[in-house]
This record gives C-alpha cells, sequence and structure tokens, in this order.
C-alpha cells in the first residue's frame, strides 16, 4: 500500500485558526498491511486505487504507531483478539480451580466414608443424631450449566460489534478495557470453598444402657423314642431278621433283604452289593445302576433312596413294595382278572416307554423284576444289567444279558449291535406269561436249547422274515438242522384276546427292525379300543402276605418236595402192596403142591 498524500505529522488548522506542527529528523516509516476487502459486483464502478487513497488518508494510532495502522477496522480486530485470548486464559484458569476444588470435595468425601464406617458399629445400638445427614452432592455445582458457545473472534458475523460499546453478557466487567489492562488487573482470586458443615454431629459418648432382662424360653427336649429291643440291639438304622429270614429276592450281583426303619417303622428293600475282587474297589455295575436310578424319575421306576455302607458291606435302600408278578401269578389262590391284566401290561410298557425315550436299555426283563404294589402299581426294579446306549452310532455291547427265556434271538446268535428291540421282546414274553401264567420259551438254559424253543413255537427263521440272519455271529455255528412251522396260532390263538393275539405276533417278530416301539404298543388297539379297559388291581389290598419270587420259589420248591415225598411213598405202597401180592401168590402156589402130590400117590396105589 502506498503512503498517504499528506504528511501523517501535519494537522489541518483549527477553526479557531489557531496551529502547530511536528517536525522529526527521521521520520519513522509506517508498515504497509493488506486488508482482504469484498469484492464488488461491478468492477467497472470501482473507483482507482489511488483515488481510494487518497480520499481516505490513514491516520497512525496515537497509542502504538510503529506497530499497529490507525484503521478503525483493524482496532476493533485486535481487542476482539485480546478480548478472546483473556476470556480464554479465565476459562482456563477456572477450568484448574475447579480441578482442584473438585480433588479435594472427593478427598473429603472419602474421609467421611472412612469415619462413618468406624462409627458403624455404634449405629446398631443407638442413634446418637439429632437429624439424618444431608445429601451432599460432591459435583461443583458449576458443572452443572450448559456448555457455552464457542465464539470465534474472527467470525465476520461479530464485525459489526463496536468493542468500546458491545459487552458480552457473559462477562462482568464493569467498563471496557483497554489492551494495557490485561497486566494492571488484580489476579484473579483462588476459589475458596465454603465451610461446610459437617453431616455428622460431633460424636457424643452413649448414655449407659440398662441391660434387659431377656427371658430364655427353654426348649422341651423331643422324647427320645422308645425301641423295641429287637431295634434297639440293631447295629443299622434298618433292622432286617438274621439270617436268611428277611432274604426277599437274590440275583446276580447279591441278595435284597426286606428292612424297617428303626425309628419311621417304614419298609425297605436293602440290596446288597456282591464285593467281588476287592483289589479292583467298587463294582463298575453297581457304579451303573446307581447313576441310572439318579437319573430316572417316573412312576413306574422303582426309587434309590440311598446308599448306605454297614460295616463292610454296601447296601442300595430301595422303597418296599410287597409283590412281584411271578409271586402273584403263582399265587395259589388269587386271581387276576383281564381288566387287571391289561393294566398291569400297560404299566410295564409305559415304564419301557420312559427309558427307551432317555436312551436307556433295561437289558433284564422278566417277571421278577417288575414289582407290584398293595394298590395296584407297577414299577420296574434290577437296572444292574442296565445302561444308556448311543442312538444314532451303532456300538458294540455284551450278547450276556438278559435270562435266557425272555433272550432275544438276535442276541443267541451273537448280535453285539442291538436297541430297544431286545427289551420289547423281553415284554412281549412277560405278555403271554401274565396270560398264561406260564413262561412261553422254557429252556435248560443254553443257546441251543433256547432257540430250539423259540423255532418250535414260532418256526424257522428264513431271509425274507429275517433279511440279516445270515450276517449273525453264530448263525452258521447254530444253524437248524430242520425247517420247522410256526405254532403260535395253536396254541396262544384261542387263549387271548384277538387284539392281543395281534398284539404279541407283532411283537414276535425275528427281525428287530419290524418290531413296534413301547409308544407303539401303547398306540396298539387292545389298549385303547379293545373292551374290558385296564383298571388298577385293587383287590392287592386284601392279600395276605408278601408275594415275592423267592416265596413263590420257596413254596414251588416245598411242593415239589412234597409231591416227590408223596410219590416216593406211592411207590413204597405200590412195591409193598406188589409184595404182599407176589407172597399171597407164592403161599397159595405152596398150599396147592402138597394137594398134587396126595393126588398123585392115590393114584399110583
Amino acid at each position: 500500500m502506498a503512503p498517504p498524500s499528506k504528511s501523517a505529522t501535519a494537522s489541518s488548522q483549527s477553526k479557531s485558526g489557531f496551529g502547530f506542527s511536528l517536525k522529526t529528523k527521521n521520520p519513522i516509516p509506517t508498515p504497509s498491511r493488506s486488508k482482504v476487502e469484498p469484492e464488488p459486483k461491478d468492477k467497472a464502478d470501482v473507483p482507482p486505487k489511488e483515488s481510494l487513497l487518497e480520499s481516505k488518508p490513514r491516520a497512525v494510532s496515537s497509542r502504538d504507531s510503529s506497530r499497529y495502522p490507525s484503521d478503525s477496522r483493524s482496532e476493533r480486530d485486535r481487542e476482539r483478539d485480546r478480548d478472546w485470548e483473556r476470556d480464554r486464559d479465565r476459562d482456563r484458569d477456572r477450568e484448574r480451580e475447579r480441578d482442584h476444588d473438585r480433588d479435594r470435595e472427593r478427598e473429603r468425601d472419602r474421609e467421611y466414608r472412612e469415619r462413618d464406617r468406624r462409627y458403624e458399629k455404634y449405629d446398631k445400638y443407638e442413634n446418637y443424631y439429632d437429624r439424618k445427614p444431608a445429601y451432599r452432592d460432591s459435583r461443583d455445582p458449576r458443572d452443572l450449566r450448559d456448555p457455552r458457545e464457542s465464539r470465534d473472534p474472527r467470525d465476520p458475523r461479530e464485525s459489526y460489534r463496536d468493542t468500546r460499546s458491545y459487552r458480552d453478557p457473559r462477562d462482568a466487567r464493569d467498563s471496557p478495557r483497554e489492551y494495557g489492562d490485561r497486566d494492571r488487573r488484580p489476579a484473579w482470586p483462588s476459589r475458596q470453598p465454603e465451610a461446610r458443615p459437617d453431616a455428622r454431629p460431633e460424636r457424643r459418648e452413649p448414655a449407659a444402657v440398662v441391660p434387659k432382662t431377656k427371658i430364655v424360653k427353654r426348649k422341651r427336649p423331643k422324647p427320645r423314642p422308645t425301641l423295641t429291643p429287637d431295634f434297639a440291639a440293631s447295629d443299622s438304622v434298618y433292622y432286617r431278621k438274621p439270617g436268611n429270614e428277611s432274604v426277599v429276592g437274590a440275583g446276580t450281583f447279591g441278595k435284597v433283604f426286606k428292612g424297617v426303619h428303626v425309628y419311621t417303622k417304614d419298609m425297605v428293600a436293602l440290596k446288597k452289593i456282591r464285593m467281588e475282587g476287592e483289589r479292583d474297589g467298587f463294582p463298575v455295575t453297581a457304579i451303573r445302576e446307581i447313576k441310572l436310578l439318579q437319573s430316572l424319575n417316573h412312576y413306574n421306576i422303582v426309587k434309590l433312596l440311598e446308599v448306605m455302607v454297614e460295616k463292610n458291606d454296601c447296601f442300595m435302600v430301595f422303597e418296599y413294595l410287597s409283590h412281584d408278578l411271578t409271586g402273584l401269578l403263582n399265587h395259589p389262590t388269587f386271581k387276576l382278572d383281564h381288566a387287571m391284566r391289561k393294566d398291569l401290561a400297560k404299566q410295564l410298557f409305559e415304564s419301557l416307554d420312559y427309558l427307551h425315550r432317555r436312551g436307556v436299555l433295561h437289558r433284564d426283563i422278566k417277571a421278577a423284576n417288575i414289582l407290584v404294589s398293595n394298590t395296584g402299581q407297577l414299577k420296574l426294579a434290577d437296572f444292574g444289567l442296565a445302561r444308556f446306549y448311543a442312538k444314532r452310532a451303532k456300538l458294540d455291547y455284551t450278547n450276556r444279558v438278559i435270562t435266557i427265556w425272555y433272550r432275544s434271538p438276535e442276541l443267541l446268535l451273537g448280535e453285539t449291535q442291538y436297541g430297544p428291540a431286545v427289551d420289547i421282546w423281553s415284554a412281549s414274553c412277560v405278555l403271554v406269561e401274565i396270560f398264561t401264567k406260564h413262561a412261553i420259551f422254557p429252556g435248560d438254559g443254553g443257546e441251543i436249547n433256547q432257540l430250539d424253543k423259540i423255532y418250535n413255537i414260532l418256526g424257522t427263521p428264513t431271509v425274507q422274515d429275517w433279511p440279516g440272519v445270515v450276517d449273525m455271529q453264530w448263525y452258521e455255528l447254530l444253524r437248524p438242522t430242520e425247517k420247522k412251522a410256526s405254532t403260535f396260532a395253536e396254541k396262544y390263538k384261542e387263549r387271548v384276546t384277538p387284539a392281543a393275539f395281534e398284539l404279541l405276533s407283532a411283537m414276535f417278530q425275528y427281525d428287530p427292525a419290524s418290531r413296534p416301539s413301547a409308544s407303539d404298543v401303547l398306540e396298539h388297539p387292545y389298549f385303547t379300543v379293545e373292551l374290558p379297559a385296564p383298571k388298577r388291581a385293587e383287590a392287592l389290598k386284601e392279600l395276605e402276605g408278601d408275594w415275592h419270587e423267592f416265596e413263590s420259589k420257596a413254596l414251588r420248591k416245598e411242593k415239589e418236595k412234597q409231591d416227590k415225598e408223596a410219590r416216593r411213598l406211592a411207590r413204597e405202597e405200590s412195591q409193598r402192596k406188589d409184595g404182599e401180592k407176589r407172597r399171597a401168590e407164592s403161599a397159595a402156589e405152596s398150599e396147592r403142591e402138597p394137594k398134587r402130590v396126595k393126588s398123585g400117590d392115590s393114584t399110583q396105589v
């Protein structure tokens, strides 16, 4: 920018006619400063730059002419910059003081909390304060104010304000300040926190508390139960008769005793676990049985109450049921009607359906393992051979399971990959036994004889009936020597109802895949349509005594012994009679001989 046309030091004549002039030897040059001016719409109307400079000469500021031009607009900009810097410094100082006060408040609150914790134990007994402590907010009230708008001093919208006349409402200044006021203003007073009244008054010594007389009610001791001499002499909480008097069953893995809880008088069944080979520890079969029974909960599954260790013996404590199916079927006088039999069969398949849905194979279904209560409720017992099975994967299991009379043909032929179909075969054998009171396949204990019993009734299996029969492990070894026809219809069609015969025919399939599941059996017309409907055997309440296989076996042995003795006596009696007859005949012959001799002598004479 070019210097003004007139000298900056020359002043014009006043109206009064008085004038003066200031001359310097070396005048101080005025620094030029570029100014951004808005571009006019029509450049043709813009006067030449020289004319503008001549028409508006620029004056030097009287305060600092060596540094700043005398333009009023530049002066306002500088003043606004100074105000912005001053506000920024002031806000920064306030933030520092606020942070310092906040830290101090937090430290004070922490001390209050520490003191409260020390006095907390006295608050349990007496209230030492006249009023509740006032709520203390550790936040500074200035933290709750709205944020200030950011104000840019270089914003063109603020350029119209006059620094001398404009006052920011947020500024508490009394008068406009000059640039030099920044150094002359007093230091900002540090904010001293007001003395806060302590929320907790001064601690007072608690008044002497007179202890209250506490009335202690002595609990009346429970009367000790009076035990009978037998119960008092029992070494266990479950009393059982000595010897074999309390034995109600015996199996592969131990005996079952009838016991009585000496205090509650509840009847229980104690299954003694046979500890063979103590070096191996607790039998894995017993562990498997306990684990299975703990995971099962069904009204047709016997409940395991607890496991008891007595001296060197281990017992599994079960709920006690008075009868089993074998004992009821062999009862000399009690008879089950058709509706009761159907109800027992239905409960049997309901228990099997529950087990198979849970992925459990019982593998020992027989009449002796089916318990019946006095109310006619059936419960499946003896899970010593049971195990979980894989529903999707085909795994190998042992085929030495299930009592041989109830064992399926695939197990007799050596199959190791089997499923719930083996339990269905055993249940069908039990169903026939319920109807007829006799086992359908009573063998002598060997696989060959048992297969022969099955072939005699159901006929010899063919590839059409059982496609996988030729793939059995022992098929070549146990191949039937002759082909036999089925006699099942001739023996049982007239002894059972049509629906029952149809159901038995479906379950006695050689092919395991063709046998129905337990849920399919429950939906069969025999249980849903055919009359009479299932009826609970409530007549068992009137039955005297407990009837289990063990008692029935003892009765059967006693009966066999009596029959044997009767046969012996009958044989001896027949022998005695034969001897007497022979002696009588010999005596008569000896009497006839002398007569012949005499008659012969007389003839000779």
